[in-house]
């Protein structure tokens, strides 16, 4: 099957795609060195700086932006290698490339503050930029890490490693980015998702680009977020109660290391802020408030 017939046999919805792009629309931004972040924003107020995970990117963030638009000024980026963010240097990245990218883009937006929020692989992002001694530290007020990707960088976990890699990269190869959208994307939402929820998850993930998305795999075999913990700011760790990829259970171990509480999102899977935006927007509301 072609990847244009794998990507129609489940359209989105015209009127989504014309929201998108009149309420949250994407722009290219130019960081030092010549790289450009794609981004996108709505709203004013305190800054709201959002990471996506391995399977999706800025529009993700949609629905929860327009929840906070009257409170803050949300920021999604594409990932490097994700939308039109140029891709970094390295084949197998670490967490702290992508740190460095984010401080780029905070220096082109002139954010001096911000709420930074990492969902699953973004959150091994996030926490690289929030860890002590990091440059970036102090220009961020609460971390909140959502769903959070742990890594299989850790010392004893080779056999892990060399499987998820073999796996990830296989997919690929085998199945390419459409259908491994079409394959995959169901595991991120509950059964409670809505249909519209579901085809978002599938739309952001058949537009991921093969660099990029090797790139990631790499990232998420290669890093150990609890090698971050905890950080050096404060920190907030939520799941969907019914993720099956990040688990409750290994939320809680992350949890447990930043001494915080871990918080429970209820009838949502992994992209619980595509499944269910208005309870992340108050969990984000309740971030920026303190």
């Amino acid at each position: 099957m072609s990847d244009a017939a794998v990507i129609d046999a489940q359209p989105l919805p015209a009127s989504e795609l014309a929201r998108l792009d009149a309420r949250f629309p994407a722009r290219s931004v130019r960081v030092q060195g010549g790289a450009v972040v794609s981004v996108r924003e709505c709203g004013a107020g305190p800054a709201i700086v959002c990471l996506h995970g391995i399977g999706s990117g800025s529009a993700s963030w949609l629905d929860t932006a327009l929840l906070l638009e009257g409170e803050a000024r949300l920021i999604a980026w594409d990932a490097p290698g994700y939308g039109e963010s140029t891709p970094l240097a390295a084949q197998a990245p670490t967490a702290h490339d992508y740190a460095q990218r984010l401080h780029g883009l905070l220096d082109a937006l002139e954010i001096s503050s911000c709420v930074l929020v990492g969902h699953s692989l973004g959150a091994l992002m996030a926490a690289s930029a929030a860890h002590p001694g990091s440059p970036l530290a102090p220009r961020i007020s609460t971390l909140v890490l959502i769903s959070p990707a742990a890594g299989y960088g850790a010392a004893g976990r080779a056999e892990a490693r060399a499987r998820v890699r073999a796996e990830r990269l296989g997919t690929l190869d085998e199945l390419g980015i459409a259908g491994m959208a079409a394959k995959r994307s169901g595991r991120l939402v509950s059964a409670h998702a809505s249909e519209t929820a579901r085809q978002w998850v599938r739309w952001n993930m058949a537009r991921l680009h093969e660099t990029g998305y090797r790139q990631a795999v790499e990232l998420l075999c290669g890093a150990d977020l609890r090698a971050d913990l905890p950080p050096a700011v404060p920190v907030r760790v939520a799941c969907g109660a019914l993720d099956v990829v990040t688990t409750p259970e290994a939320c809680a171990e992350v949890a447990r290391l930043c001494a915080v509480p871990l918080e429970l999102l209820p009838e949502a899977g992994h992209a619980s802020y595509v499944e269910r935006p208005a309870a992340v927007a108050a969990l984000l509301r309740e971030a920026i408030a303190a």
